[in-house]
């Protein structure tokens, strides 16, 4: 066993651990939490061996990372998720290789993902990025769409052709209200959760928690964890 394996086993080994105590301190079955461990800067290769390790969601926050990497890793049994701020000339190419886009918090990015999805032949799925930091009418520091335009975002999503709304997805802001109160960010979101599946009862994904805080997210109730340094370690520089 090479080093690089030895190590993704053993970090692997205890986010699982955490994520199980999670769900059984919050009375959830550990099946009820998908884990995504995000690659970004790490090579195909350490996807390959996560791959091996039963890993089966990855995700990228930038396309030029992820398309080539998604292209050398198409053999394996992987769903991929884009979870970064994406521009709409970067659409074409996400729209080839990700199975879903988590942070679509925009009709022009609507607009263009559908047009791309079907020109691909693909359906993606999509979730609304919640911004627990904006203002009404404004994006977050790290993208995402105010509160109050979640159901006009979905709705959008909903119906255009080549997309799934999936669901929701946040970050825990560094400013505003929820700042330092990660749980309660993640308890806000699954309120908003439970409205859009009102309207849209499939739209059950909720993505929530990283490295740092998989645990609230677990308690509150997310559906997917999105982690990165706890399995890949601390990220190289990009200089």
């Amino acid at each position: 066993m090479t080093d690089r394996r030895t190590q993704l086993v053993g970090n692997l080994a205890r986010v699982e651990e955490r994520i199980a105590s999670a769900c059984s301190a919050a009375g959830r079955a550990r099946e009820e939490v998908t884990l995504i461990v995000v690659t970004k800067t790490y090579p195909a290769s350490d996807v390959r061996i996560l791959s091996e390790l039963g890993v089966r969601h990855v995700a990228e926050n930038r396309d030029q990372d992820a398309a080539p990497k998604a292209a050398a890793c198409a053999d394996l049994p992987l769903r991929w998720h884009f979870v970064g701020q994406l521009q709409t000339n970067k659409v074409r190419s996400v729209a080839g290789y990700a199975d879903f886009v988590q942070s679509v918090d925009r009709v022009k990015l609507v607009t263009a993902l559908s047009g791309a999805a079907v020109r691909e032949g693909r359906e993606l799925g999509c979730l609304v990025q919640v911004a627990l930091d904006a203002e009404s009418g404004e994006r977050g520091a790290r993208g995402g769409v105010a509160p109050d335009g979640i159901e006009e975002l979905a709705a959008a999503v909903a119906a255009a052709p080549g997309l799934r709304l999936a669901g929701l997805m946040t970050v825990a802001p560094l400013a505003g209200p929820y700042a330092g109160r990660r749980r309660a960010a993640f308890d806000r979101l699954m309120e908003f959760s439970s409205r859009l599946r009102a309207d849209h009862p499939a739209a059950n994904m909720v993505s929530a928690g990283m490295s740092s805080d998989l645990e609230d997210a677990v308690a509150a109730g997310a559906t997917h964890v999105r982690v990165g340094t706890a399995v890949l370690g601390v990220r190289p520089s990009l200089g």
